[in-house]
């Protein structure tokens, strides 16, 4: 097993989870603004599609997530994004995680960095997500049975678990403002942290 000791002795990283609409995204905007690195898990299946020149529709980033799972293991995105992570730890006290869902992937990021890993939850309401899940207009969203064959398959991966076990919860029930603000709350206090 190949384990790194953080770079710096301030070093932490987090990664968000959260159900599809949740609002990883947009306490990963917060965060970025206050100059810490974002990786997004997401992306990376993003990227794939691409790469195998695939029509963007609703169903496909879950297909290519799966076929991902289940050719390279479940913990597939998290191996080839550690790499990375370690390498903004270099110059950054703080590197945040965004989209991590699954049990597998938190093993490895537990085995990885140990006590310098944390994990923060995004919560809101199934409606609250759909609503939200419309309003945006990415390419994976879809209709109603869209969103629930999505969270089935997230669930599948371990993400309620991930959610009900994280270090941190921001509930998202909320308007925009109040949850940036809440996220910047949870950021400052997570600074302040030894």
């Amino acid at each position: 097993m190949n384990i790194r000791l953080r770079p710096s002795s301030m070093a932490r990283v987090v990664a968000v989870c959260g159900m599809p609409g949740s609002g990883k995204g947009e306490l990963a905007d917060v965060l970025s603004e206050n100059n810490i690195p974002v990786l997004s898990m997401g992306d990376m299946v993003r990227a794939e599609v691409t790469r195998l020149e695939l029509k963007e529709s609703p169903g496909i980033f879950g297909e290519i997530a799966a076929q991902l799972r289940a050719q390279h293991g479940e913990d597939v995105l998290a191996v080839r994004l550690a790499d990375a992570v370690d390498s903004h730890l270099k110059s950054h006290p703080i590197v945040l995680i965004e989209g991590m869902r699954g049990t597998a992937e938190r093993v490895v990021f537990e085995q990885r960095w140990r006590e310098h890993f944390f994990s923060l939850a995004v919560v809101a309401s199934p409606d609250t997500r759909f609503t939200r899940i419309q309003n945006r207009g990415r390419s994976e969203d879809g209709d109603r049975l869209a969103f629930e064959i999505r969270d089935t398959r997230e669930r599948g991966w371990g993400l309620e678990e991930i959610i009900a076990e994280s270090d941190f919860l921001i509930d998202n029930n909320v308007n925009l403002e109040t949850f940036r603000t809440s996220c910047h709350t949870w950021l400052k206090s997570f600074k302040n942290q030894e």
